[in-house]
C-alpha cells in the first residue's frame, strides 16, 4: 500500500509536482500561522483568538489534503490521454 503511494508520488509530472509543492508550502505557512494565534491564546485567554487559530489550522490541513489528493487526480488524468 506504501509502495504504491511512493511510486504515484514519484511518477507524477513536473508541473503537477510544482503546483503539489507550492500548494502544501501554503498550507505549512497557514499552518505556522495557526500555532502562533493557538500560542498567543495561551499568553492571552481570549475566544476569538483562540477560534481563528483553530480555523486557520483546519484550513491548512483541508488545503494539504485537497493539493494531494488533486494532484494525484490530475496526474492520473493527464496519463491516460
Amino acid at each position: 500500500m506504501i509502495n504504491s503511494i511512493i511510486i504515484h508520488f514519484k511518477n507524477l509530472d513536473k508541473l503537477t509536482f510544482s503546483i503539489m509543492k507550492k500548494g502544501l508550502y501554503i498550507s505549512l505557512v497557514l499552518a505556522i500561522i495557526s500555532a502562533f494565534f493557538l500560542f498567543t491564546y495561551t499568553i492571552n485567554t481570549s475566544l476569538s483568538i483562540f477560534y481563528i487559530g483553530l480555523s486557520l489550522l483546519k484550513l491548512s490541513l483541508y488545503l494539504s489534503v485537497e493539493f494531494i489528493i488533486c494532484g494525484l487526480v490530475m496526474n492520473s488524468i493527464i496519463k491516460e490521454l
